[in-house]
């Protein structure tokens, strides 16, 4: 990982050895090797997230690939369906207005009827 030899291991001792002292040098070695593991991981962890989220958004793609492939291979008649259900689903999203129902003479021949039929009974 870092290129490192047998002797620059060995001087890299030696001086820990004189700056740190033999009573400090084996905690330090032990928390080096502990952030370099740490670091370790934490690298895997990133490319191995990338990697999945590269995957995720290829397939995304290639799914949107094949929809747009397979809308233009449609017949009219299945398109047109296609059309009704898009129209129906921006109806439906659309937020109810209740002044607007009230204006309309259909409704208020609902409403007559509903009412005529609860009188009847």
């Amino acid at each position: 990982m870092f290129d490192i030899g047998f002797w620059e291991l060995v001087l890299i001792f030696v001086v820990g050895l004189v700056v740190l002292g033999p009573e400090r040098l084996p905690h330090a070695i032990r928390s080096v090797v502990n952030f370099v593991r740490s670091a370790k991981s934490m690298a895997n962890s990133v490319k191995d997230e990338l990697n999945h989220e590269l995957k995720t958004q290829e397939l995304h793609e290639n799914l949107k690939k094949a929809e747009q492939m397979g809308m233009k291979n449609l017949s009219s008649e299945v398109q047109s369906s296609l059309e009704q259900l898009k129209q129906a689903a921006q109806e439906v999203q659309r937020p109810y207005a209740a002044d607007d129902t009230e204006d309309k003479p259909e409704t208020r021949e609902r409403a007559s009827i509903h009412k005529s039929k609860d009188d009847n009974q």
